[in-house]
């Protein structure tokens, strides 16, 4: 869960707190003056900083408030994730449902689901996916949780997205089959995936009801 700036202000100690202020402040001067600095601009530099000057306990709660800040188009977003570490990219997809980019993040949200790292798989799952990710692209995520072992519980909106989807309880079935006849366990959140797929009961009328 990423840290707000005013818990940060509490838990950072001087020097941190002081480096911090002056990171925002390149933010907010490179959202109020786009394309004034050519190359990578000063607060990018502090990204990829974040952890040693913030703690790495911090450092994604620092980089989203620095993306937040920054309101970066998608090409520096891009930029960011593709030459950043791990760590990094994680910050990133974290940060994407807070940034004014609609729909075009989504290829970042699909390479981190190619990857078997599952702080990317959990990170690509979060807000931004749930929202934009189609029926397809969202029930291969889920499958991708289970085989990496990311907790379900890390899939936003899944009782939403899950609900009544017959396809996703057939590939659940399918995974499950698979598992089994290859003498593995069937990871316990793919009951509770495909408990959600059940339809919802019709609603009874008062007339039935009377019945």
């Amino acid at each position: 869960m990423l840290t707000s700036r005013e818990e940060l202000d509490g838990l950072l100690r001087g020097a941190a707190r002081a480096w911090l202020d002056e990171a925002l402040a390149e933010a907010a001067h490179a959202a109020s003056h786009p394309g004034a600095d050519s190359g990578n601009p000063p607060w990018e530099l502090r990204f990829a900083s974040a952890g040693r000057h913030c703690g790495l306990e911090h450092a994604d709660s620092v980089r989203a408030l620095l993306l937040v800040e920054a309101r970066p188009a998608l090409p520096a977003v891009t930029r960011l994730y593709e030459q950043g570490t791990a760590a990094e990219r994680r910050a990133v997809l974290l940060t994407l449902h807070r940034l004014d980019l609609g729909a075009t993040a989504l290829p970042l949200v699909e390479d981190a689901l190619r990857t078997n790292d599952t702080r990317l798989v959990a990170a690509a799952v979060g807000p931004y996916g749930a929202a934009h990710l189609d029926a397809h692209g969202w029930r291969h995520a889920v499958l991708k949780c289970l085989f990496t072992e990311v907790p379900v519980e890390a899939l936003d909106r899944l009782p939403e997205r899950a609900s009544g989807d017959a396809e996703l309880a057939r590939m659940l079935g399918d995974f499950a089959s698979e598992r089994t006849a290859a003498g593995r366990a069937v990871p316990a959140g793919l009951r509770t995936v495909l408990e959600l797929t059940v339809p919802a009961p019709a609603p009874t009328s008062s007339t039935e009801e009377a019945r």
